[in-house]
């Protein structure tokens, strides 16, 4: 028998071959999967208030927010208004979510908001340089919504 003769293959190993290459695709298909839609519901959450933002309904946002009873809608209104310290917001985008270390009981999820409506193209640099960016922190229970703690607030 010559080095490259080959054998006929015995049809027991080629059918654990390809259920461990299937098992496999399977594996890493599920764990892709499962990373791109971890923090989904979170940016859900944060869809629908910066939604209502954009759309001027304030008090539904606030209704969203999880404010402080010292954090009125009036202040609230002063943050996210037409003439307050984020707004107008008219678009919005998200780029970015994070789970801070120690076991947290949210997500901080990175928004970029504009006052232009559509979302300003990435080589529109006027544009570009009104909108701001803000961390918002999404509670795993009640996908409330409110800004994130000191700690958790840089990665």
């Amino acid at each position: 028998m010559g080095l490259l003769d080959t054998t006929e293959e015995h049809p027991a190993s080629k059918l654990r071959r390809y259920l461990i290459t299937i098992l496999v695709f399977v594996l890493l298909g599920g764990g892709g999967l499962w990373w791109l839609l971890r923090y989904h519901a979170e940016k859900t959450a944060v869809y629908h208030f910066l939604n209502a933002v954009a759309a001027g309904n304030m008090q539904q946002a606030y209704n969203m927010w999880s404010p402080s009873p010292s954090y009125s809608l009036k202040d609230f209104e002063g943050d996210w208004g037409p003439d307050g310290y984020y707004g107008p917001v008219k678009s919005f985008n998200v780029t970015d979510t994070y789970r801070p270390p120690n076991g947290s009981s949210g997500v901080v999820v990175i928004v970029d908001v504009s006052p232009y409506q559509p979302y300003p193209e990435k080589d529109d640099a006027l544009r570009q340089s009104k909108s701001k960016e803000v961390r918002l922190w999404v509670q795993f229970k009640d996908r409330s919504v409110q800004f994130p703690p000191p700690q958790f607030d840089r990665p």
